[in-house]
């Protein structure tokens, strides 16, 4: 069965000839034209997830682990504006994300009808395009061009698309043929190297006496983990590396915070690097911001594909190239340069990771052992999705195996989405997929668990401190008298949460009862699993800031 209306037909077509292989529906009546068509196509999956913020960010964590466009699909009205977060997140972490909003035709806008809002153009301001369709045989060839110009858009500069589609009545007449449409391929322009001037770069660099690379959130790639180790073996380049870089090498520096918190005003200045080097996401260290702000580069050079990101406010060159295309090329030019530049900077890190271990051995249960806890028992080759606010903020002072791969929703750095992220990816990803999230962001997304689809081996590590920890950590919301609006304390658990939405439930109170719980918790199960970690409120403030003040 497909649907009778040819403008729902020229769509499905389209999203099959530009592959798009999995559309995630969320209920209506006003898309049932495309739901009975996606429904019933033998080479698209489809996944009915009932609220449409979840549905969108399952379908994010899809996109993401697959570098593969995703369609979303859902009714007309306010159902669309559910899926404003993950569309912006989509558009700041260039995700392939393809909106589809079933709507009213244009003469049913604004006199009063059900289910109907303004819903062209609404996304503008973190859409890559948008593509509003007129049902009526007159604009057949507009609308196919629309279509085509948005999938292909979707895939070749991987960020969010919106294609609004208004139906009349009726809505489920059907068929038994899918029409082939054919839709013309654009030309779009593509990176070309020959326009980058490799020996400016490399006169500049190679006389350089002290380097730094700056990698922030990046997809995991043998090959450019293989072309930074280069740079590794360098004694003038020092490589710091966030949790979400997914690089790895003994000499890079994969704890920033650890390392610059506690220097005085001349190691900044020895610190402060003559060619800075950035590349990936969102960078989640405050600490590096702020000292690259101040102690600036005299040439910060940001290489990306898409646009520049001036973070350091002192960005001389940006590179538009894929990193790996740039330091395929780069690296032929580039001469290692004598200096004692990283070898004091990585003898400086050994000290901190001593002290840091000295720490975590003598400290009682709180957030920050918890976390310790966790890191050690993550499964080889599995896939870590973290959330954000403290959490991701813990995950910065660890080191996390090489095998292990790290996502975070760094774009936008919301809360809300992060479960429904990682039960999507954990769809999309044949290893295991471990989850660790705060409260709030839990309770936050707790709808993420409503889906038929979750993977036995999937598993959530719930670390409940009772309120918004991060509101403790940072200055600020401590000195006011509205401190609770700010951390929002509550007595919420995930037992009867776990129990209506067939999860295997387990909890822990102390630093023993972690170890034991964590002891089989990635083990095989006939279902998934959440692991509910208490922590105290009162005190989790207090060991993260004794740690900085140890390590110092």
């Amino acid at each position: 069965m497909y649907p009778k209306k040819e403008l729902a037909q020229i769509l499905i077509s389209a999203c099959h000839q530009f592959k798009i292989e999995t559309v995630v529906i969320s209920p209506g009546s006003r898309n049932a034209p495309l739901t009975i068509g996606f429904s019933n196509h033998s080479e698209i999956e489809t996944f009915s997830i009932v609220d449409e913020r979840c549905a969108a960010f399952y379908a994010l964590g899809i996109a993401q682990q697959t570098q593969k466009p995703v369609a979303i699909l859902c009714t007309s009205g306010s159902a669309l504006l559910n899926y404003y977060p993950a569309i912006a997140e989509a558009f700041y972490s260039n995700i392939p994300l393809v909106v589809l909003s079933a709507d009213r035709p244009k003469h049913l806008i604004d006199i009063g009808d059900g289910q109907t809002i303004r819903q062209e153009n609404v996304f503008e301001n973190h859409i890559l395009f948008s593509a509003n369709l007129i049902e009526n045989l007159k604009f057949k060839t507009r609308n196919s061009q629309l279509i085509g110009e948005a999938l292909q858009i979707a895939t070749s500069n991987k960020g969010p698309v919106h294609i609004n589609i208004p139906f009349d009545e009726p809505l489920y007449e059907t068929v038994s043929v899918l029409e082939d449409f054919h839709f013309p391929r654009i030309s779009m322009s593509s990176l070309d190297n020959s326009h980058v001037d490799y020996s400016f770069f490399a006169d500049i660099w190679n006389s350089a006496k002290k380097k730094i690379i700056l990698v922030g959130v990046n997809f995991p790639d043998k090959k450019i983990n293989e072309l930074i180790h280069f740079y590794a073996e360098d004694s003038s380049v020092l490589i710091l590396t966030e949790t979400t870089s997914n690089l790895h090498h003994t000499n890079v520096v994969d704890s920033i915070d650890q390392l610059i918190f506690s220097l005085n005003e001349s190691e900044f200045k020895e610190l402060q690097p003559e060619v800075l080097i950035t590349f990936g996401g969102m960078i989640i260290s405050k600490k590096i911001k702020q000292f690259l702000r101040k102690y600036q580069p005299k040439h910060h050079w940001n290489i990306d594909e898409k646009k520049a990101t001036n973070t350091f406010f002192s960005l001389t060159e940006f590179i538009q190239q894929k990193p790996l295309d740039f330091f395929k090329e780069f690296n032929n030019s580039v001469e290692k340069t004598t200096s004692d530049y990283q070898q004091k900077w990585l003898v400086f890190r050994d000290k901190k990771r001593n002290k840091h271990q000295q720490y975590f051995d003598k400290i009682e249960h709180s957030d920050f052992k918890a976390f310790g806890q966790i890191i050690q028992t993550l499964p080889e080759n599995s896939q870590l999705q973290i959330s954000n606010s403290s959490i991701i903020r813990y995950a910065q002072l660890f080191s996390i195996g090489q095998t292990v791969k790290v996502f975070c929703n760094r774009g936008t750095s919301g809360i809300d989405g992060s479960t429904s992220t990682a039960i999507g990816a954990a769809v999309a990803n044949s290893n295991q997929t471990v989850f660790i999230t705060g409260d709030l962001s839990f309770f936050y997304d707790s709808n993420a668990l409503w889906n038929a689809h979750i993977p036995a081996s999937f598993r959530i590590i719930l670390v409940n401190n009772s309120g918004g920890g991060i509101f403790k950590i940072i200055p600020g919301p401590s000195t006011t008298n509205a401190a609770e609006y700010f951390e929002t304390p509550h007595c919420l658990t995930a037992e009867h949460l776990s129990k209506m939405y067939g999860f295997e439930y387990q909890k822990a109170f102390s630093t023993r009862t972690t170890k034991e719980q964590l002891a089989d918790f990635y083990k095989v199960s006939e279902k998934p699993k959440i692991l509910e970690i208490f922590t105290p409120s009162l005190e989790n403030d207090l060991v993260l800031k004794t740690y900085f003040k140890y390590i110092q």
